[in-house]
């Protein structure tokens, strides 16, 4: 019997996917029995790595301007259904579940093919086209939101995170936090970052607010991305700027820890913002399934949980950190908004439905 997780593309997708791989072992299943589907992107690096099965099969997303390119879509997708599809029959596949993205649109044809029960789970507070076709044959739809457009009867449970985030205890991990990125306990501190691979527009920002911050004393932990780390590591901070920066952390829950207000993407990083109950400054992208990241961002700052600043309005971050990260009363009211939408049991919930479902 496999557990077959269709997870590919971005982070957003790839690790909230190997989030659920990591509680179906958790919850006692046989990690041979847990089989990855993706393309040749991040998934290939990091399930493999985590030591889990994992099936390349070739991969297009849908280009939503009129190219040539989307002519072959059809064939290349009926192609991975037949691969996904002959590796469910040669594995036992019980149930499938689809991330979004991608991967989830063959996955769910072979699922369907081969009457094997489906699951879909979407990321974004707006659903993108992978996971509304897949909604159509799915035994459950998992959102992470309170709501998601597209998907009306999706089950609340949120966007699974990886186990760190499970049971975050922020005092606890606090002071290694704080070695860790050299930084003195009591003093304001900022963190930032834009994904795995680091955002232009957000470090482009932070430096800009560094460069021209006349407030009081701050610490800031920027995680800039490996291909952006060479152009930030030199730059010069004021006397009252501690500017830490770093290419990559692999364990983000210290940087949570060490942070009173995170200035990021409305991706993926939502989840692991409401699950540490992290105030937060959101600069969503517009790129993406449909700009769904400004959908994202406005599911934490409706409640409070974050302010959103659009990138045109970028020059306007030093103001905006200052006027919330020296007031503790409106850091107070943010993290008891994050902590309302919080759902870090999100990936165990949707473990605990699969082997259900397989029983």
């Amino acid at each position: 019997m496999t557990y077959m997780i269709a997870a590919a593309g971005t982070g957003g997708h790839v690790f909230p996917g190997l989030s659920v791989g990591e509680a179906l072992l958790d919850l006692g299943a046989p990690r041979d029995q847990i089989l990855y589907v993706g393309g040749d992107r991040l998934e290939k690096e990091v399930y493999p790595r985590e030591g889990l099965a994992f099936l390349e099969v070739e991969l297009r997303g849908l280009q939503r301007s009129l190219t040539p390119k989307n002519l072959a879509l059809p064939s290349i997708i009926l192609r991975a259904r037949n691969r996904i599809a002959e590796a469910m029959a040669r594995r036992g596949t019980r149930v499938v579940l689809g991330m979004g993205g991608y991967a989830t649109v063959p996955a769910a044809l072979a699922a369907r093919r081969t009457g094997v029960a489906l699951m879909s789970a979407e990321q974004n507070a707006e659903a993108g086209l992978a996971s509304r076709v897949a909604a159509r044959w799915a035994t459950r739809v998992f959102g992470s939101f309170p709501e998601t457009l597209g998907l009306p009867r999706a089950e609340w449970v949120g966007n699974p995170v990886r186990r760190p985030f499970w049971e975050f205890d922020r005092e606890a991990l606090k002071p290694t936090a704080l070695r860790r990125y050299a930084l003195e306990r009591g003093a304001p501190t900022l963190g930032a970052f834009g994904g795995s691979l680091g955002a232009g527009a957000v470090n482009d920002a932070v430096a800009s607010m560094v460069a021209g911050w006349d407030g009081p004393p701050i610490q800031v932990v920027h995680i800039t991305g490996e291909r952006n780390f060479g152009a930030l590591c030199d730059l010069p901070a004021p006397a009252a700027v501690n500017w830490r920066r770093r290419p990559f952390e692999g364990s983000m829950e210290w940087f949570y820890a060490a942070c009173d207000l995170v200035v990021a993407r409305a991706g993926g990083a939502v989840a692991e913002l409401t699950a540490t109950a992290t105030p937060a400054v959101l600069v969503p992208g517009s790129f993406g399934s449909a700009g769904h990241q400004a959908g994202n961002a406005r599911s934490l700052s409706g409640p409070g949980a974050a302010v959103t600043l659009e990138e045109g309005d970028a020059a306007r971050l030093g103001e905006t950190v200052e006027s919330i990260l020296f007031d503790e009363r409106a850091l107070w009211r943010m993290r008891e908004a994050s902590r309302r939408l919080a759902r870090p049991g999100a990936a165990r919930a949707i473990a605990g439905a699969m082997m259900e479902a397989a029983r």
